[in-house]
């Protein structure tokens, strides 16, 4: 096998070791690509309680299913003028700062325990994924870049530009800052610029064609702020947020008024298994709003009976709702990297500089990466974890697994030299879409994107590859360059690696095409399965039923800009606002605590 030579060579001089050892690491790296942190004053909420000491009834008048990185700031909003409970299935981001600390980024980016803040997923793709599983959502586990949507993309998702622009100052008042930017990122910039990536239109938060630094969610000291953050924004008097409740299903009954099913309460579990009920305050409008995410959302909604009927019955689902385009439009924007050692030292940056073409790729780029000595052997759990998923046969033979694992246990050394470049396409055109594989809301369901099924999406990704290649050629970036490793020894050398669960075809060494399919790899940036116009409408309220929303990602048709946090945070302030207006009728109450 090519693997195991390549694998073997490669140990036969000190460069070949050198490289093995860092594009292993960064690799995992890249695709976890994540970095926990937070200031040690972090705010202790009175309000944040473990689900376990929840009263077995409670009556809000809205529930927030879903504390992450649009449910934080709604639920903040909300509690400015009604009772408000937030259920989130994770625990929290301040338990435990030095878990959470730059220092112990290598290591809480390979963390698959039940614990963790994500959870691992494969896609029927075969590529290796995450959704977030914490207060704060993906916030707290991504690469920290904030960028804000194109007003294209915000008059045509139909949202008022004022209320957009002030949800945005909002939300950066209070968790965005201006990186600083030093050697590694400066050259990719200088590099973008030199390759004809222009304007530069220097630090901006604005979607701007050319080359940019955007803001990034880190202050100077590498302290991570989150989307959790945005919580002390909240009246403590009237929300509430339980962690570690797993919602189980949404509960309906029959309005005769309306000759329609309504939400009126969910059931959710506790850490020790015990469930509880939380129901809607008759009093005014209230609502249950689904803010679960990309795959939570259409997953809850499904186990709650709407969904496409002849999937739910096939589960033993109740249908309270034939809803056909429920876990429809699912897409994820294909990124594609290379990797480049350096001879000389990097500092530790993520995605600070980037590059928007005009042809549809965004060039990132992140570097250095600091390693415990425990790497290699929670390297080695993530390979097997791969390899072992069911449902998802391995594309490699035991003794190309072998070889592997004699890689990762050459991992020792604590730090590694080097960066990576990547292109993401936007959009993306491809989709696919969501299905159970079980009834328990804890197990992942079975997810299919459809990379590059688009041949534009295939195009753009070429193309942004093309410029990837011309910026590590430049003569900016030259002094992270050995110079006797020419960029097809990056692309060869990739390709020899188990960086997804898809088949390896031997052209993808010089076609761009075929390195773009077989070595795609996801940036977390998936959306669709609730879509606006098919499951919501234009006030993200459910379709078909009453007293239900779904705001959050799952909603979009494609993500924005060049990194949708930004704009998933400001949806939340954005649709609170709104609601708060249409809601006026609210006696606000504060709940049963």
């Amino acid at each position: 096998m090519e693997i195991i030579q390549a694998s073997n060579e490669g140990r036969q001089t000190s460069m070949g070791l050198v490289y093995e050892q860092f594009i292993w690491a960064f690799l995992v790296g890249c695709t976890f690509i994540s970095v926990l942190s937070h200031p040690d004053e972090a705010p202790k909420y009175t309000f944040l309680k473990e689900a376990t000491s929840a009263p077995e009834i409670l009556t809000y008048d809205y529930i927030v299913i879903g504390g992450g990185t649009c449910g934080c700031p709604l639920a903040a909003t909300l509690s400015q003028g009604a009772g408000v409970l937030v259920l989130e299935r994770g625990g929290s981001p301040y338990t435990n700062p030095e878990r959470i600390n730059i220092k112990n980024f290598a290591n809480s980016l390979v963390d698959i325990s039940p614990s963790s803040f994500s959870q691992p997923f494969i896609s029927r793709d075969g590529v290796l994924n995450s959704r977030a599983r914490v207060l704060g959502g993906g916030s707290v586990v991504n690469a920290g870049f904030y960028s804000r949507a194109s007003s294209t993309y915000i008059r045509d998702s139909g949202w008022n530009e004022t209320l957009a622009e002030d949800s945005y100052i909002w939300v950066e008042k209070k968790v965005v800052f201006e990186p600083l930017l030093m050697q590694w990122q400066s050259a990719v910039r200088d590099g973008l610029l030199e390759v004809g990536v222009l304007p530069n239109n220097g630090f901006t938060f604005d979607h701007l064609y050319g080359t940019k630094v955007g803001g990034t969610i880190f202050d100077k000291e590498g302290n991570r702020y989150t989307a959790a953050d945005l919580l002390e924004y909240a009246d403590p008097k009237r929300i509430s947020v339980y962690l570690h409740a797993t919602v189980q299903k949404i509960l309906f009954k029959y309005n005769t008024e309306k000759r329609r099913q309504q939400a009126y309460g969910v059931i959710f579990k506790d850490a020790l298994g015990v469930m509880h009920r939380a129901y809607l305050s008759t009093q005014g409008k209230s609502e249950i709003i689904l803010s679960a995410g990309a795959i939570g959302s259409p997953q809850l909604l499904m186990l709650s009976g709407i969904g496409p009927a002849n999937h739910l019955q096939a589960h033993g689902i109740k249908v309270v709702l034939d809803q056909p385009f429920v876990g429809q439009g699912m897409a994820d924007n294909p990124l594609n990297v290379l990797v480049v050692p350096s001879p000389v030292p990097v500092e530790v940056s993520l995605v600070q500089t980037v590059g928007i073409t005009k042809f549809g790729s965004f060039i990132e780029a992140a570097s250095g990466l600091s390693l415990g000595h425990s790497w290699s052997e929670r390297l080695q759990g993530i390979f097997e974890f791969v390899s072992n998923q069911s449902g998802e046969p391995s594309t490699f033979p035991p003794e190309a697994k072998e070889s592997v694992a004699d890689t990762i246990r050459f991992l020792t050394n604590p730090t590694l030299k080097g960066g990576v470049i990547g292109e993401k396409v936007t959009g993306p055109r491809s989709t696919g879409h969501l299905e159970l594989i079980t009834t328990n809301p804890n197990d992942n369901p079975s997810v299919t994107f459809n990379y590059f099924k688009d041949p534009e999406d295939l195009k753009k990704c070429v193309e942004g590859m093309r410029i990837v290649i011309d910026v590590i050629n430049s003569k900016a970036f030259s002094k992270f360059r050995y110079h006797n490793m020419p960029v097809q020894a990056l692309i060869d050398l990739m390709l020899h690696l188990p960086v997804n669960l898809r088949p390896k075809h031997a052209n993808a060494a010089f076609s761009l095409e075929q390195y773009c399919i077989d070595t795609v790899l996801t940036i977390y940036h998936y959306h669709g399965g609730c879509q606006s116009g098919k499951v919501v409408d234009h006030n993200y309220k459910v379709i078909g039923v009453e007293a239900l929303r779904v705001i959050d990602g799952s909603t979009f048709h494609g993500s924005p800009g060049t990194n949708p946090q930004a704009t998933v945070m400001m949806l939340g302030r954005y649709m609170g606002e709104k609601i708060i207006k249409e809601d006026s009728s609210i006696g606000g109450s504060e709940g049963i605590n």
